[in-house]
């Protein structure tokens, strides 16, 4: 398949988080003007925004061999079982291509779901509210969004409540302030006391006011959906038709597993793959639950339930496009609890990304852990998951910073540790330079046998930006580390998150583009937003 890239207003490398011009997009007004350079609180020091390309081929955990029996198994669960589609639309369309249809079971064959994924774009670019923000999403690009979807808020002076409107807007002015993340996963935290009628218009408010960075959208019913896409054109400036040819929303469209999609995942299949913006089609798969227990088993699953909804998305629109998300892991046997940043899920997350380079598709996983409290086990299971994601050759890195308990609780500490931890992986991907000045060799022979290089010409040129330098890690040594108080990597996270929110300062948006989005959010809210049953 031929990569779709689409017109990118800057060219590829380290941009600033603030706009740089007044470029017109599709001859609509745009965010423009570089602020001044601020005078208040400055925040930590930390990477550039820049975008990242993996330069090492992603690992393999099994054989071609092995890798094909996994593809055949799942196209047989497909022929044989089939799936339910809830929708009566997507049945609609499923007939009118060929699959055989009994009440809400479609199943299909083999060669209709090959031949539907075969028009999947393996690139595509995602356009931010700012142009600055762009980034393309395949190939061997990485990107990284913030926690999503928690519904409780930690952080250290308050403890754990649920979420709400302020923390929501705490961890959205993180998400633009950290320039490691690149997207929006969703709402960071639930904003649970905006009403359900009109929480989408508020929280997206919100994000396109507080936030430039690319969105993502909740599928949660067609008018939802529609709202939501047209307060994106609005800041980003496009007009109706360009929507078409400009991917400025994304969506995660989960599959209840065991196969089924339901209505509300469906419709946003519908709605946003006929517009030409990006599906993340993402089984939530947990192996000895709703998955077989076994690996290999859970992955068979995972990968027809993916396909379908890939293949569905085809049905909807040629070419649009979806990106391929692994999500699968494993419960606790003992208490049937979700487990994450285990083994098993990193074989999953490698696993499902060998699949999806066999389609052709971009790859989508996540940095996730089980963990209660930001302590050691948070870190290693941490690791491990972005270690799964990274190596196994994932576009987009899903929760990449902020998330804990499972998905249950979001902490502006733990997304500032894991910001840090994004960053080193960040710069491990840059490429290593080795030429005669990196080579060193007269700088080996100026210093010779028993002396030392932190005066050499060679050291002087470089000292400054020769290494990552943490926002967490403390390098101290002991007595100078005693002294501070011995701090812990929580106390520095606390200190850093303040920092961060300190400095911080809204991104400019054009008086004119703010009152056409507070026109229709403040209109659509005062027609009642959507109609719910409480």
């Amino acid at each position: 398949m031929e990569p779709i890239v689409l017109p990118r207003p800057h060219e590829r490398g380290i941009v600033t988080d603030t706009p740089t011009d007044t470029t017109e997009t599709g001859g609509r007004r745009r965010r423009g003007g570089r602020r001044e350079r601020p005078t208040g609180p400055v925040g930590p020091q930390q990477v550039p925004w820049r975008l990242y390309k993996r330069p090492m081929e992603p690992t393999r955990v099994v054989s071609d061999d092995e890798l094909e029996s996994i593809h055949l198994a799942s196209l047989e669960v497909l022929r044989d079982t089939g799936m339910d589609f809830l929708h009566p639309k997507s049945l609609e369309m499923w007939a009118e291509a060929g699959a055989a249809i009994d009440g809400e079971r479609v199943r299909f064959d083999p060669e209709l779901i090959t031949e539907l994924i075969s028009s999947v774009p393996s690139e595509f670019t995602m356009y931010a509210p700012d142009p600055a923000h762009d980034f393309v999403i395949g190939g061997d690009n990485v990107a990284f969004t913030a926690v999503a979807s928690a519904p409780n808020y930690t952080d250290r002076k308050a403890g754990r409540r649920t979420g709400n409107r302020d923390d929501y807007r705490t961890l959205l002015k993180l998400t633009q302030s950290l320039n490691i993340i690149h997207s929006h996963g969703g709402y960071p935290v639930e904003p649970c006391d905006l009403h359900p009628s009109i929480r989408h218009l508020e929280a997206t408010r919100d994000i396109l006011t507080l936030t430039n960075k690319a969105v993502n959208v909740y599928s949660l019913g067609a008018q939802r959906n529609l709202d939501c896409l047209e307060m994106v054109r609005i800041v980003r400036g496009l007009t109706e038709d360009e929507i078409d040819t400009h991917p400025i929303v994304h969506s995660v469209i989960n599959v209840s597993s065991p196969l089924r999609l339901d209505i509300p995942m469906s419709e946003g299949i519908i709605q946003y793959s006929s517009r030409n913006q990006p599906i993340i089609l993402t089984p939530f798969t947990l192996a000895g639950a709703m998955a077989p227990v076994t690996v290999a088993g859970a992955v068979v699953q995972q990968n027809a339930e993916a396909l379908a909804g890939i293949a569905f998305t085809q049905l909807v629109r040629r070419g649009a496009p979806v990106m391929y998300g692994g999500f699968t892991s494993n419960v606790d046997m003992q208490s049937g609890s979700p487990a994450f940043g285990t083994p098993e899920f990193m074989q999953s997350a490698m696993l499902g990304g060998q699949l999806a380079r066999r389609y052709g598709i971009p790859y989508r996983s996540s940095n996730v852990c089980a963990a209660n409290a930001i302590d050691t086990q948070a870190g290693y299971e941490s690791v491990f998951s972005l270690w799964g994601a990274i190596m196994g050759g994932a576009n987009l890195v899903f929760h990449g910073a902020g998330w804990m308990e499972g998905g249950l609780h979001a902490s502006p500490e733990k997304m500032v540790i894991d910001a840090d931890l994004l960053s080193m992986v960040g710069t491990f991907l840059q490429p290593l330079i080795v030429d005669d000045a990196t080579r060193a060799v007269d700088a080996i022979a100026e210093v010779g046998p028993g002396g030392h290089h932190f005066g050499t010409q060679h050291t002087q040129d470089r000292y400054r930006d020769a290494f990552y330098k943490p926002m967490i890690s403390d390098w101290r040594n002991f007595e100078t580390w005693d002294e501070a108080g011995r701090p812990t990597s929580y106390d520095h996270a606390e200190r850093r998150a303040e920092e961060l929110l300190g400095a911080y300062e809204a991104p400019a948006l054009d008086d004119a583009v703010r009152a056409e989005l507070d026109d229709f959010v403040d209109r659509r809210i005062a027609e009642g937003g959507v109609e719910t049953d409480f």
